[in-house]
């Protein structure tokens, strides 16, 4: 048995560098002398190229066992089991839960909806599914009031939130010290199924809004619910209205891969029937010999399960049994990656430096610490400027305030002393005034003394003149 080369991607890559003979490997080149961090840095990469260019096919000589690798692989990803997340964004009342129980075949706890939400709410339940040997622990968020507002301009935002805060809660464990992303329940939605009514006319506009913002980070995959609405020639004009509608735009739903050769033809099938037109019933009736999941009205009866009446079988064939890990990988991939990028790039972390050179974790933390370190400095200059200058401002409002207290107390004494002086002028008066009126109380006092003696002398003379008469 020949071993075949190993590629320097994927898990693989650095036990492919042991099937090397030793003795025949190539000295590695030695690099210029410099610096010991640059050095080992450039010897870093020789090796890795080394082990990517210099890898060899050689024969084994008997079995050694590596390839039940994927036997491994299998047990382990059935013994941790799996889990998948689907978001379900529509109006309310487009049968969002009854497809949901129809496409897992069961009945799902869920409380109905009404048409009197003063927003959008998302409303997530996660549930345990086993199915043989294989558990899947299954995620189902739902769109509580999504389009039943007046004004509908803002819809889309708790919806981008949420897939967003899913992103940074997975990061924020990637982030961990510790991390048990083995454990770890991963969140991040991997298929959104948009639920489209079926008017036959046109997408509407909060439809075409929504899907634009959650393209770039979601798998999209536009169904036309109840389409037993609708008839076949008027559903067949709805799909290819929806199509140019969402191109035109520059909507960019899920394209179902073509890359892998087992599933590439029924994958390109399929995605010419996109979007898909299903209807979901958990009513059982008789239909021939058979219970079959149908839907009946007075005219007549729609089986869910008859490609001849509706797209389920389809939808359920490639959301589940087909492409149910590829829509994992294509969250993980492309769009968290997406997510995490701009937030690394947020938080200042590059992969190479103005040089194109590997720019290493240590050295981005560094800058990123002198950079902050740079920031804080020039924000407490900026500060202590700041303090500086409200401190003269407040010295300068002092200055003012103590000198108009100055005049004003200028201003009081001169006042005071006006008034004094008015005091003292009219105290001064009034001590004249009382002086004279003394003056005049003792001349007056003198005179009434003196008339007094003269009228006693006269009284005594005319006494002594009676006296002498008689």
């Amino acid at each position: 048995m020949a071993a075949r080369a190993a590629e320097p991607s994927g898990s693989l890559a650095p036990w492919s560098c042991f099937l090397r003979p030793w003795g025949r490997a190539p000295a590695p080149s030695r690099p210029p002398p410099g610096p010991p961090a640059e050095e080992g840095r450039r010897a870093g990469v020789s090796l890795g190229q080394e082990a990517g260019e210099g890898c060899r096919t050689v024969p084994l000589a008997g079995h050694v066992g590596f390839d039940s690798l994927p036997d491994q692989l299998v047990n382990k990803s059935v013994s941790q089991g799996f889990c998948f997340n689907i978001l379900c964004v529509g109006e309310t009342g487009l049968g969002k839960s009854t497809l949901m129980d129809t496409l897992f075949n069961t009945k799902f706890e869920g409380e109905p909806a009404t048409h009197t939400q003063p927003g959008v709410q998302l409303r997530s339940n996660t549930y345990d599914l086993q199915e043989s040997n294989v558990g899947l622990k299954l995620t189902i968020v739902s769109t509580v009031g999504f389009g039943d507002q007046i004004n509908k301009e803002d819809s889309y935002k708790p919806i981008v939130e949420f897939i967003d805060a899913q992103f940074e809660a997975y990061l924020q464990e990637e982030l961990k010290i510790r991390r048990v992303l083995h454990t770890y329940h991963d969140s991040r939605i991997h298929a959104c199924l948009y639920f489209i009514a079926p008017t036959g006319h046109s997408l509407k506009s909060l439809d075409l809004v929504t899907m634009k913002k959650l393209d770039s980070k979601v798998n999209i995959i536009p169904i036309i619910a109840k389409s037993d609405a609708i008839s076949k020639s008027e559903l067949t004009k709805f799909k290819i209205k929806i199509t140019s509608e969402l191109v035109s735009n520059g909507v960019q739903i899920y394209q179902f891969p073509t890359d892998d050769e087992s599933v590439a033809e029924i994958n390109g099938t399929m995605n010419a029937h996109l979007p898909f037109a299903v209807i979901g019933s958990t009513e059982e009736l008789k239909i021939g010999n058979k219970m079959m999941k149908a839907r009946q009205y007075p005219w007549g009866t729609v089986q869910v399960e008859n490609e001849a009446h509706c797209d389920f079988v389809k939808l359920r064939e490639m959301l589940i049994r087909v492409n149910m890990d590829d829509l994992r990988e294509q969250t993980h991939s492309r769009h968290y990656e997406l997510y995490r990028r701009c937030k690394l790039e947020e938080m200042g972390f590059k992969d190479t430096d103005p040089d194109s050179k590997p720019f290493s974790l240590q050295e981005t933390y560094e800058a990123k610490r002198n950079e902050f370190l740079g920031e804080l400095q020039k924000k407490e200059e900026e500060m202590r400027q700041m303090f500086v200058q409200r401190v003269k401002e407040k010295e300068a409002e002092l200055k003012e305030a103590e000198k108009e207290l100055h005049e004003k107390f200028d201003r009081l004494k001169k006042l005071h002393q006006d008034e004094k002086k008015k005091l003292e002028d009219k105290k001064k008066s009034l001590d004249d005034e009382v002086n004279a009126f003394k003056q005049r109380k003792t001349a007056a006092e003198l005179l009434q003394s003196q008339g007094s003696q003269a009228g006693g002398s006269q009284t005594l003379k005319r006494d002594k003149e009676k006296k002498n008469f008689f």
